[in-house]
């Protein structure tokens, strides 16, 4: 199952919004097969796997691994259940069942009528884990939430400017590169009034391979000017003229969005934290200090999961 999780990985970009699935093939404590998600739309890592098999014979002797529940609805590709059912293979390990609606129970339950033996459980919070984003959309009716911002060694995440001044520059070249891949990692991305106003930012993912992320703004008093570069034709954006993070969560919802991140400012960000509509945070820590500024918002130290040094600066990361 392990090996399944790593395998999974391999489908981060192409595989959202579907989950990111695994599966190996061992027969006589050897494997003789792997696959993955690669794409949606495309095969299944169930499928992938039962097609590396160079001796489909062996299949009827085999136990199949996978991280997240068989499919046993159409949909873009036939059920994977019925493929497994027709390859005879006796033995199925599933890491975690499937909180789809359409799944949920019923790929082990069509396995299981058919004479398959299926074991459910194996590093289940790892394979969940692997898939939080899936989860927390099917689970909670809301995207995974992702908080991230850049903060001075004194706690500012900005100095005091006119309008007309760049932003501190609290990130260096490498760090602003890895933010890119948590973009390339989102499919939206939220900013509020004043930072699209006053750091007229892009929000595009142009330092790492893969999608644009669905760029969303929140103009209550519809008071943001179309010269800004939100508004420009290098990726698709939404305006929301409301404030309340639980409606434009639900809007997220309906629209299929699994995965938000929030970049800004200091206002948004701290809603986000006093509402308690956030999953995961990162915060990166500059080696300058700006003696005042925006204060930047602050979580218990108790919520942090892990820190590393990256390029010089610390880099923290919470969970809630």
């Amino acid at each position: 199952m392990q090996r399944c999780i790593q395998l999974a990985q391999f489908g981060e970009a192409g595989a959202p919004p579907n989950p990111l699935v695994g599966a190996v093939i061992v027969c006589r404590g050897r494997i003789i097969g792997e696959g993955y998600h690669r794409r949606c739309g495309g095969p299944h890592a169930e499928v992938n796997a039962i097609r590396s098999v160079s001796d489909q014979s062996l299949l009827s002797q085999s136990t199949l691994y996978v991280s997240l529940e068989p499919c046993a609805h159409y949909g873009k590709t036939p059920p994977c259940a019925d493929l497994i059912i027709e390859k005879g293979i006796p033995r199925v390990v599933v890491g975690c069942i499937d909180p789809f609606a359409k799944v949920c129970g019923l790929g082990i339950r069509k396995l299981r009528e058919a004479g398959v033996e299926v074991a459910v459980g194996a590093l289940e919070d790892e394979c969940r884990r692997l898939n939080r984003r899936f989860f927390t959309f099917h689970e909670k009716q809301r995207p995974w939430v992702t908080l991230k911002w850049a903060q001075s060694r004194d706690g500012f995440i900005d100095r005091l400017r006119r309008d007309d001044e760049a932003p501190a520059q609290l990130s260096t070249p490498f760090t602003q590169m890895l933010v890119h891949r948590l973009r390339a990692c989102s499919q939206a991305i939220l900013v509020g009034t004043q930072t699209a106003l006053r750091d007229n930012p892009s929000l595009t993912n142009r330092l790492w391979p893969g999608g644009q992320p669905l760029r969303l703004v929140i103009d209550r008093h519809g008071i943001l000017p179309p010269t800004l570069r939100l508004f420009d034709d290098s990726a698709p954006t939404h305006v929301y003229p409301t404030g309340d993070l639980t409606e434009i969560l639900s809007d997220l919802h309906q629209r299929g969005i699994q995965s938000l991140l929030v970049e800004g400012g200091a206002r948004l960000l701290r809603s986000f934290l006093e509402q308690g509509l956030w999953d995961e945070a990162r915060v990166e820590t500059a080696a300058i200090s700006l003696g005042q500024g925006v204060r930047a918002p602050e979580i218990p130290l108790s919520l942090m999961t892990r820190e590393e040094v990256v390029d010089g600066h610390k880099i923290c990361y919470f969970a809630l």
